[in-house]
């Protein structure tokens, strides 16, 4: 039978909107879910239609306004309306009318180990959290900014002021009512303190959070502040319950393992290394949604398991489709796959070695630029990620068109230049012929990826050992307690630098925060340029300023990119309406069959 083999319309102009126009981290080296968010247009204080709010998420900007293109803030007013309906089609809808009932059974690649979105941006935890929690905004397919909790919103004519009206009658999933002082709680106390692409953006130019009444919050900034929209959908700001965690600790409050959201699945189960299953909220404030009446998330580690099982019709949905696998999968009619950038942790992902720069031998920069020069990027991505993705070239992807230079040092596949500078840095061979030793630290699903490596830096006299460890046991390592040589992320980042490529590099973000600066780089150049673009809402002066920090810590090598990752989801056929781009990746799901 002819192959099964769908890229909607909708998933299309989405990549077409990231690699042309624009010119939430995942686990895995393959990307899952693409939740970029969209640079918004400045709109006039009318409040905009359900219908149209959907089809444009804000309304068109007067003559007077800056347009989105620009990424400026500065009309009088900016509104969303009532979001009846979830925000967007679905890259995967196909046709048929929608049915309720069924089962769904989610591969998650690695165990989640908590279940708080709002401390992480970790891709272990959102595809299970963004079922059970809203954002204020959403994003549809088109990744503009949609209602959510917040039903609509005003943005001051000096764009320091957002004004969000939130959904009455929304209730937690333990029945209690939400209203605003759970959004200042949630931004308070847990996402301006432990979300590391909400703490470096934020926490330098928010002012404060004012909730006049249980259905208004307001956002108050120091100087105008564009970005905003694009980083309260569910990745980026899960809003949890105050009543829940208030006088608690929300990096381990027990709660972290029975979450109560707003979302349109309930938890209801976790197995800890075996499953997570959820339940359908029928007090969901979308009306008719969700369909499914079950969500069971099946941790399977091993790539190769896990999509012998969606072929086996033990799972339902894989969120990243080895490359090894994509010409027998393409040929198999109950499967369809998906093609597309990003992951649950964010839009644009790139994969990227850290270094820990606090101590030798990384506290050299002739060291960390022969090291990445012993790196053969294309052969990576060429053997370990089978052409999905592209060798990235410092710290923005290439895929962020409108803000990327390749204007900046070259760190070509070179083992002699790399042998010269680790003989000028002092790092002599031994009788073996080994200058010194690394250990690796990094998820399981990274192994293949480190015996590449240990290979090609064996070539040069860096003797690499690998250290495997569950992901969480590699956060933690890496990022928290900062025991480590060198790691590894797939660092996910939206559309703007804003939102996740400045948390790696800004020094105020040091510490330990899950995917943060992990490398501890510090460099008040850098510093000063990305506070500078944020004020700036002209596109191309802001692409000028992040071209000179690309430089800068092109120079540096505080990290080292390895790829601009893409490549594909596979779900078995007889579902449909996977929000694949952004969003709930379930809420519209159903079952055909």
């Amino acid at each position: 039978m002819r192959t099964r083999f769908r890229i909607a319309a909708a998933l299309t102009l989405v990549l077409t909107m990231l690699l042309a126009a624009c010119g939430s981290e995942t686990a895995t080296p393959a990307v899952s879910q693409a939740t970029a968010a969209a640079t918004t247009a400045a709109a006039s204080a009318t409040t905009a239609s359900a219908t149209s709010a959907a089809a444009s998420a804000t309304t068109a900007a007067p003559a007077t306004t800056a347009s989105a293109t620009t990424g400026a803030a500065t009309a009088a007013a900016t509104t969303a309306a009532s979001a009846a309906t979830p925000a967007a089609t679905t890259a995967a809808a196909g046709a048929g009318t929608p049915k309720r009932g069924g089962t769904v059974v989610v591969v998650a690649s690695s165990d989640p180990g908590s279940l708080n979105p709002a401390v992480t941006t970790s891709g272990a935890i959102h595809p299970v959290t963004d079922q059970i929690f809203n954002g204020l905004v959403g994003l549809d397919d088109q990744l503009n900014p949609v209602p959510e909790l917040a039903k609509s919103w005003q943005i001051s004519s000096d764009g320091k002021v957002y004004t969000f009206q939130l959904q009455p009658n929304v209730k937690w999933h333990d029945g209690v009512a939400f209203t605003s002082d759970d959004v200042k709680f949630t931004f308070e106390q847990a996402l301006l303190k432990f979300h590391s692409r909400t703490k470096a953006g934020l926490e330098g130019v928010l002012d404060k959070i004012e909730t006049p009444d249980p259905l208004t919050v307001i956002f108050r900034f120091k100087q105008p502040y564009s970005p905003l929209l694009q980083r309260l959908d569910v990745v980026e700001a899960s809003i949890i319950p105050k009543h829940i965690y208030t006088g608690k600790d929300v990096m381990t409050d027990p709660a972290n393992l029975k979450p109560i959201g707003t979302g349109p699945f309930k938890f209801v189960e976790y197995v800890k290394g075996n499953n997570i299953t959820l339940e359908r909220n029928p007090d969901y404030f979308r009306a008719g949604f969700p369909y499914l009446d079950k969500v069971i998330f099946r941790v399977i580690t091993n790539a190769t398991t896990a999509t012998q099982a969606l072929e086996n019709g033990e799972v339902d949905y894989l969120s990243s489709v080895s490359g090894a696998d994509l010409a027998r999968l393409q040929k198999n009619s109950s499967i369809t796959l998906v093609q597309g950038y990003g992951g649950s942790g964010g839009s644009l992902c790139q994969d990227t070695l850290i270094p820990n720069l606090t101590k030798a031998p990384f506290d050299k920069v002739e060291v960390r630029q022969a090291f990445y020069l012993a790196l053969d990027r294309q052969f990576i991505v060429d053997k370990v990620y089978f052409g999905q993705g592209i060798p990235s070239t410092g710290p923005i992807s290439k895929q962020m068109a409108w803000a990327y230079t390749p204007n900046v040092k070259s760190y070509v596949y070179d083992p002699a230049a790399a042998n010269k500078l680790l003989d000028q840095a002092g790092m002599a061979k031994g009788a073996d012929g080994t200058r010194f030793k690394v250990t690796f630290t990094a998820a399981t699903n990274f192994a293949r990826l480190g015996e590449a490596m240990r290979d090609q830096l064996k070539q040069v006299g860096i003797q690499l050992d690998l250290e495997n460890l569950d992901t969480a046991a590699a956060v933690d390592k890496v990022f928290i307690k900062k025991n480590f040589d060198l790691g590894i992320a797939s660092y996910c980042n939206g559309t703007d630098p804003e939102i996740g490529v400045r948390r790696a590099y800004v020094s105020t973000n040091i510490g330990p925060i899950s995917f943060s600066n992990g490398a501890g780089y510090k460099n008040p150049q850098v510093d000063k340029l990305l506070d500078q673009a944020i004020t700036v809402t002209d596109r191309a002066e802001r692409a000028k300023i992040y071209a000179e920090m690309q430089k800068i810590i092109v120079d540096d090598v505080p990290y080292f990119w390895l790829v601009d990752s893409q490549g594909f989801r596979g779900f078995r056929s007889n579902f449909q309406g996977f929000r694949v781009s952004s969003g709930a990746l379930l809420e519209t799901a159903w079952k055909n069959s």
